[in-house]
């Protein structure tokens, strides 16, 4: 019997670690390589849910590879408890995959954050789609570099992601922005991680062109990558050579910043963005980079992935609507608190699609900005 009593107590321990949802939700995300602020972001939730969040990532080659994302995310349809699917980075695959559990599954609610895929054709799909606001991104990216006092942007992209709607548009908005503000626009084609160099091939690209882009421009050159792999020999490069990194292509503070400077986050501080925010503000001015680097102080991509398990709690119980922009907002904002106290995300819908939600808040400037 006493046996039985430690067993109970153990059991109910162990339990009151976790919150509670009463059903499953199935979290789908990139791997640590192809994606780590999601990554981290369904650790999180793992931690505060425990066995009620289910965690599959999509195959880091998730272009040449749609049919196993669609599988991983219809398998976890399969379980009667899941409830909801949250899935970030919505890559390509992601819309089939929904529909093909909405056949046999009409009652489970999809978040998707940051798709791939048109708005035309997720939207219909999920019930609610978070992204920062792309299109809006094409003017502040500009006007902040005009801040930083940059007189070159170069653009890094390729043919697949100049695809994307909304990429495109972003790129467009800010040659035509640039060319408002007298800042020179320049598009560079790189190699697609996913193709036949792959991610090393992609990232020696990056690290050789950028001195002979600061060559051929000149110390006032900044840098802009649509591409998550890119994003460390893009700050490595810069730090080395001079230039200015304009922000990630995902805004986070640690979208690179740890692996580019060598920062160890403690584990009780990985979700703490003000201090990972002073730690690497510490370090990038001591290696001379001071005004030449920004980002968000909110990690985006991580942060979709939390608030959008809190949403697909809400819909799940019916405490908000796909469509209620002040009720969604409000999720995502107190998410962002969690993360950083100070985080105010201006938030909207993309036209027509009402349950399209973008999200954008002020840079910060590391050696320029106080935290």
């Amino acid at each position: 019997m006493k046996k039985l009593l430690v067993l109970l107590v153990a059991v109910l321990l162990v339990s009151s670690l976790y919150a509670a949802l009463g059903f499953k939700i199935g979290v789908v995300t990139g791997t640590v390589s192809q994606g780590e602020d999601e990554y981290r972001g369904a650790e999180a939730v793992v931690k505060k849910y425990g066995k009620e969040i289910i965690h599959v990532t999509y195959p880091d080659k998730f272009m040449q590879e749609q049919e196993t994302t669609i599988a991983r995310i219809v398998e976890l349809a399969y379980d009667p408890q899941v409830k909801a699917i949250v899935i970030c980075q919505g890559v390509p695959g992601t819309t089939a995959a929904i529909r093909r559990v909405k056949e046999m599954r009409k009652d489970i609610v999809f978040v998707v954050g940051v798709p791939h895929e048109d708005p035309g054709v997720i939207s219909p799909a999920a019930d609610v789609i978070l992204e920062v606001d792309t299109p809006g991104r094409g003017k502040t990216i500009v006007e902040l570099a005009k801040k930083m006092g940059v007189e070159t942007i170069i653009h890094y992209s390729f043919p697949r992601h100049m695809s994307y709607k909304l990429l495109a548009e972003r790129r467009d908005i800010m040659e035509k922005t640039a060319k408002e503000m007298g800042i020179n626009f320049v598009f560079v084609s790189a190699p697609d991680p996913l193709g036949e160099q792959g991610l090393t091939g992609a990232q020696q690209f990056i690290l050789e062109d950028v001195p002979r882009q600061l060559a051929k421009y000149g110390p006032k050159t900044g840098f802009f990558s649509t591409n998550c792999g890119m994003q460390e020999p893009l700050q490595k490069a810069i730090l080395k050579h001079g230039g200015y990194y304009l922000e990630p292509c995902c805004p986070s503070p640690t979208h690179g910043f740890p692996g580019t400077l060598g920062i160890s986050i403690p584990e009780d501080k990985k979700g703490d963005m003000t201090y990972i925010l002073k730690v690497v503000n510490q370090k990038i001015v001591e290696m001379g980079g001071a005004g030449r680097f920004a980002t968000w102080p909110v990690p985006m991509n991580m942060l979709f992935v939390e608030a959008g398990v809190e949403i697909a709690k809400n819909l799940v119980q019916k405490k908000v609507s796909p469509t209620n922009l002040n009720g969604i907002k409000l999720i995502v904002t107190e998410a962002a608190k969690t993360k950083y106290p100070k985080a105010a995300l201006e938030a909207r819908t993309l036209s027509p699609y009402k349950n399209y939600y973008m999200f954008i808040h002020k840079s910060v400037i590391f050696g320029v900005d106080k935290f």
